[in-house]
Order: structure tokens, then sequence, then C-alpha cells
């Protein structure tokens, strides 16, 4: 089976989620807060910030004022980071058959190869810091 470009919904919330870290001030937000603006459950979207906790994308605070920051880059961080921090390597697209390369012509003119890298491309150049200005504030968000 071909491997093709999937955005669970893991990584939508990654996304989403670290663009709200990224537009606000430089205080921790708490999943409470975060969730309720992405329109998710506060378990779900844990475990979602656990996962780029232990990526080292943001850090977590406890108690009263806690919360999430952006960590290490902070706004610098790219979209292909944060999506990897979720996903695992963004793979190479595959072949419609399911083969490792494509053994003849492909029916769609190599259309995958070349759609695969233009998303790795976008998301390698495209950091947080970029997201946030080109969402405005306040950050309509719906996932």
């Amino acid at each position: 089976m071909p491997t093709n470009l999937r955005i669970s919904e893991a990584a939508s919330l990654a996304l989403h989620a670290m663009a709200l870290l990224a537009s606000g001030p430089d205080q921790p937000r708490a999943i409470r807060d975060l969730a309720q603006r992405l329109g998710v459950s506060d378990h779900h979207l844990s475990k979602v910030m656990q996962r780029l906790n232990r990526a080292g994308l943001v850090t977590g605070r406890r108690g009263p004022r806690g919360g999430f920051l952006l960590a290490g880059p902070g706004r610098a961080t790219t979209l292909l980071e944060v999506y990897e921090a979720v996903e695992g390597p963004l793979a190479k697209q595959g072949c419609l058959l399911g083969r490792p390369a494509c053994s003849g012509p492909c029916a769609l003119g190599g259309l995958l190869r070349r759609l695969g890298d233009d998303v790795r491309a976008y998301l390698a150049r495209t950091t947080l810091g970029d997201l946030a200005a080109s969402l405005g504030q306040p950050l309509g968000i719906s996932v």
C-alpha cells in the first residue's frame, strides 16, 4: 500500500495547538484553555502535548498558573518538526500499486512524488512564527 501524506487528528491538533502557543504572549497556556479554543477533549489534547513535550518542542509547568509554553527555538520551530514529533518521519510518497518504486510509466506522471516534495518543502520552511503571523489575532481555529 502506498505511503501518502496523512495528517491525523493528533498531528492536526499538534499543529493548531502550537500555532495558538506561538500567537499568544509568553505565558503558559492550560490544556483546558487550548482544548476549549480548539473544540476538542482535554484528554486527547493532553496526550498530544505530552508527545510534543517529549520531543522538546514545548515545556510544561504544573500548578494553578501552569500550562504549556513553546520550548527550544520556539517560534522558529518548523511545521515539519511539529508533524514529525507526532507522526514520525514524513515518508516519501509511494507507488499507487504499492511497489517500492515505479517499474514503468506512472499513471499520474509522478504527481504523488511532486506533491510529496512540495508538502515536505512547505512544512520544512514554514515556522510557527510564520503561521502565527499569517493567521493573525485573535486566532480563529477550527479543527
